[in-house]
Formats: structure tokens, sequence, C-alpha cells
């Protein structure tokens, strides 16, 4: 095609009527929406009473592919209880120079005390601003997330309803049958999640028939199918 040729090619894409990028919050409609399970920035949840429900047992940490989280625990003080267990986050730290948005410390927590926000927009000066800590990440007494000078919450009211944070649609060990059950603990401002969009509010339970075997004599147990 030659040199020119190729200059040709640019100039037809030239043009407001054959622009194919768009202008990050300037074009018409502003930002797209934000989807329901977007992985943003984490946040430490608390319960409805204010205690915080990270119990400091570093699952979070193991199973960070990317080895961006740093957790110790401590006992409980007996006067003073930080957590309603024995042990709370002392120390709890995220690299945001190393995280991948994976979601796999929020799958892994055993208390649901880990969540991610919508908040992508947020850039640093220095690498120290990029080490969150406990400080940090845990919500305020509102239960909304703490807001740093460089984080972009301009925003932040489209996406209110959803401000505690993204979390798992399945039980721990992944059997989709937990999905539409109501079992996250109620959170600091928010009370108790409701199912996801577009999942059933409870899940049928089918009863094993717990009548004696004619032919064995023995009797069967009654169980929740998906348990």
């Amino acid at each position: 095609m030659g040199l020119l040729g190729g200059f040709l090619v640019t100039i037809r894409q030239m043009g407001k009527k054959n622009r194919l990028t768009r202008l990050y919050a300037k074009d018409e409609g502003g930002k797209r929406d934000k989807p329901v399970r977007l992985h943003g920035r984490h946040q430490l949840n608390r319960y409805e009473d204010g205690m915080e429900k990270c119990i400091g047992c570093e699952l979070c940490a193991g199973v960070c592919p990317a080895r961006c989280i740093y957790v110790r625990g401590k006992d409980n003080p007996p006067d003073a209880p930080v957590s309603p267990g024995e042990r709370y986050g002392f120390v709890y730290e995220i690299n945001y120079l190393r995280c991948i948005h994976c979601d796999l410390c929020v799958e892994a927590c055993p208390t649901e005390a880990i969540t991610e926000t919508k908040l992508f927009e947020f850039s640093f000066l220095n690498r120290a601003d990029a080490i969150y800590t406990r400080d940090e990440l845990l919500v305020g007494d509102d239960g909304l997330p703490q807001r740093m000078p460089w984080e972009d919450w301009t925003d932040f009211d489209a996406v209110a309803p959803h401000a505690s944070g993204w979390v798992r649609a399945t039980a721990a060990s992944g059997d989709a049958s937990y999905q539409g059950r109501v079992g996250w603990s109620g959170e600091l401002g928010f009370g108790v999640k409701a199912p996801e969009e577009g999942d059933a509010a409870g899940t049928p339970v089918q009863m094993i028939d717990n009548e004696p075997d004619a032919g064995t004599g023995t009797e069967t147990d009654a169980r929740e199918v998906g348990h």
C-alpha cells in the first residue's frame, strides 16, 4: 500500500462520526454504569452494634495470589473487646501496587469482614499511600468507607446502595444452591443484605422421607437439599 496509503487509512477514521474511542467522563452520557459485581478498593466491615468483623485469622492473606495482604491478629482485651471473637485484626494492610482485585480474599473470609467497594478511581503520589492500613480500610461509624484524598468519590451517590461492597454470591464451598439465600450477617449502616438481583428470595427445601423403609426397617433422616 505504501506510506501514503497508510496515512489515508488513518485520515478516514478522523471526525466525530467515525470516532471509535469515547472520551472518559466527557462524552454524552458520561461514565459507564458500574457493574454490580465490580471489584474495587477494599473495606473492612463492622457488625450493626459497631463490633469489627475481622478476627485476624489471616485466611485472606494466605489465599491472596499476589501476596498483597498482611494481617496480624491479637487477643481481644477483656474489658474492651474489638470483635465478638477471641481475636481481632490488630494489623491489616493491603498493598495496592500488587493487588489484582481477584476477590479471593472476600471468598475466603469466614466472618464476611472484607469486601470490595465499587471505587476504582484512585491513584497515589508516593508508594506509602498505596499501602492501606487497618485504620484506612475500616468503615466509619455510619458504615460507609472512609475517603482518602487521592480517591474520586464524585459519583458515590450513584453507587450508594452497594456501598458496603461486593460480596460472594455462593457459599464458601462454591455450592450454587446457596444462591439467593439471605445468610450474610448484618452490617453497620446497611443491615442485612438482600439476595442478588435476579435470585429468588429463598431456596425451596426438599425433605427426604423419614418414614421407616418397608424393606429394611430403617429410618432415613430429613435433610435440606443443598446444605
